[in-house]
C-alpha cells in the first residue's frame, strides 16, 4: 500500500483553466514551463500524492502512434494533453502502476531545462527519462527526472527494432528509452530498454558500444555481453551494438542516458560521468548520439 510520500497520479496543464482544475484537485505543480520562451501557452507537469492509493512506478512518453499501441495494451494511463505545443511532434505522457519486482515506486519528479543541470541530478540519485519533451521544437532541452522510494540499479538492457514486442517488454517490467537511436537516419525505429532492481548484486557494472567488427571482438574478449539488435538497423550506417557487463567490482549502474545534444556530451564528460565515445548513428547522416551512465 502506498504511503503519503509516493506519487499516485500525474497531470498536464496546457491552459489557465487546466491549472485551476488541477490545483483545486490537490495536484502539485512542477514549476517549469515546457513552452518557456516561446510565447505560446504555458505547459506544466503536475503530480499528486494520496495516502493509501497505488504508487506510480513507471512513466513513458509517445510521439508516434506506434509508440502508443504497446503502452495502451499494457495498461498504461495516457494523459491526453500535448506537451509539445510549441512545434515538433505531439508528445503525450503515460504512467503505470506496476507490481513486478522491477517496479520501484516514484516519490518525486523534477524537470531540467538545460544540460548543465543534469549531472548534479544524476549524481544525487535521480533517473532521467529518455524523451526530450519539446522534441523537434526550437527551445530548451526539457527532460523529466524521477526519484524513487529506494536506491535502484539497472539490471538488464535490451533493444527493439520494431514495435511488435513492446507490450511484452512493458509486461516484463522494462522501461523504454523514448528516443529513437536512428533519429534522423531513416531506417527502423530502434529503442533501448532497461529493467531496474533494488538488488545491488544484480546490477550492471559497465556499458560499451561497438561500431565495427574489430570493436565487436575486442569488447567480447573483455567479457561484455552483446545486445543482439543493431542500433543502426535499416540505415546505411555501420552495424552498431550495445554491450553490458555485470561482473567485477566496478560501481553499480544506477542510470543510463542517451545524449542527443553536443553540449550535453561535453557537460557530462566534464562532470566525470561515464561516457561511451561511440556515436550510435556512426556512418549515416542521423543525429549523433551517445550513451552515458552513472
Amino acid at each position: 500500500m502506498a504511503n503519503e510520500n509516493l506519487i499516485t497520479k500525474l497531470g498536464v496543464s496546457t491552459s489557465k483553466d487546466d491549472e485551476e482544475i488541477l490545483g483545486a484537485q490537490g495536484y502539485q505543480l512542477i514549476n517549469v514551463d515546457l513552452n518557456g520562451g516561446t510565447g505560446k501557452n504555458r505547459v506544466f507537469l503536475w503530480f499528486k500524492k494520496e495516502c493509501g492509493m497505488r504508487p506510480v512506478t513507471r512513466i513513458q512518453f509517445s510521439f508516434l502512434d506506434d509508440m502508443s499501441k504497446g503502452l495502451d495494451s499494457a495498461g498504461y494511463e495516457k494523459i491526453d494533453k500535448n506537451l509539445n505545443t510549441a512545434g515538433g511532434r505531439p508528445i503525450n505522457l503515460w504512467y503505470f502502476y506496476g507490481n513486478t519486482e522491477f517496479d520501484i515506486p516514484i516519490m518525486n519528479l523534477e524537470v531540467s531545462k538545460d544540460a548543465n543541470e543534469e549531472p548534479a541530478l544524476l549524481q544525487d540519485g535521480w533517473e532521467r527519462l529518455g524523451c526530450e519533451m519539446n522534441r523537434g521544437a526550437v527551445n530548451n532541452l526539457y527532460y523529466l527526472w524521477v526519484k524513487r522510494e529506494k536506491p535502484s540499479y539497472i539490471s538488464e538492457i535490451a533493444a527493439t527494432s520494431d514495435f511488435t514486442s513492446d507490450k511484452q517488454k512493458f509486461d516484463l517490467g522494462f522501461t523504454r528509452v523514448d528516443e529513437d537511436t536512428n533519429r534522423g537516419a531513416g531506417g527502423n525505429y530502434v529503442y533501448l530498454w532497461y529493467r531496474r532492481t533494488t538488488d545491488k548484486s544484480k546490477a550492471l557494472t559497465a556499458l560499451n558500444v561497438s561500431t565495427d567488427f574489430q570493436e565487436n571482438v575486442r569488447i567480447q574478449n573483455e567479457g561484455f555481453k552483446k545486445v543482439s539488435v543493431n542500433l543502426n538497423a535499416g540505415t546505411s550506417g555501420n552495424d552498431v551494438y550495445a554491450w553490458h557487463l555485470n561482473e567485477g567490482c566496478e560501481s553499480q549502474i544506477k542510470v543510463m542516458v542517451l545524449l542527443v545534444n553536443s553540449e550535453a556530451c561535453g557537460v557530462y564528460q566534464k562532470a566525470g560521468v561515464s561516457f561511451v565515445h561511440k556515436n550510435l548513428n556512426e556512418g549515416n547522416k542521423g543525429q549523433a548520439m551517445y550513451i552515458a551512465y552513472q
